[in-house]
């Protein structure tokens, strides 16, 4: 069966994968670095602002597919330095209303391009 793929507009797969598949019922969303789209160049301004972007980034993959991120009940978060799990955190809260989604929060020795943090999700169609 092939894969049901979503690519978010304006934004370049920098390898060989999708932006998000959607297998029964669920979308995986690949994880999204605080890129600025069509560029090379993350978001300025420390943990805060690449958190916030890398949520931007997310947002248009999920419209892609014709979700929200009232869609999302799990989400992947990792951290090149668990210090800033807490600026993190603060940005993430603000994303969601309660019942937030399940969350993992990994600390990680590098991400591309030197992002600070990298955020992927599953969601699923209502």
């Amino acid at each position: 069966m092939p894969r049901k793929a979503f690519t978010a507009p304006g934004s370049v797969a920098v390898g060989p994968y999708s932006h998000a598949v959607e297998a029964g019922g669920f979308v995986y969303l690949s994880g999204q670095t605080p890129a600025i789209p069509g560029t090379s160049r993350l978001a300025e301004g420390g943990i805060e602002a690449q958190t916030a972007q890398c949520f931007e980034n997310l947002k248009n993959v999920l419209a892609a597919a014709g979700l929200t991120l009232d869609d999302v009940v799990k989400v992947n978060v990792f951290l090149t330095d668990m210090k800033n799990f807490q600026a993190m955190n603060e940005v993430y809260k603000s994303k969601f209303e309660a019942p937030y989604p399940a969350r993992s929060t990994v600390g990680v020795r590098e991400l591309p391009l030197g992002a600070l943090v990298e955020i992927e999700m599953i969601a699923r169609r209502n």
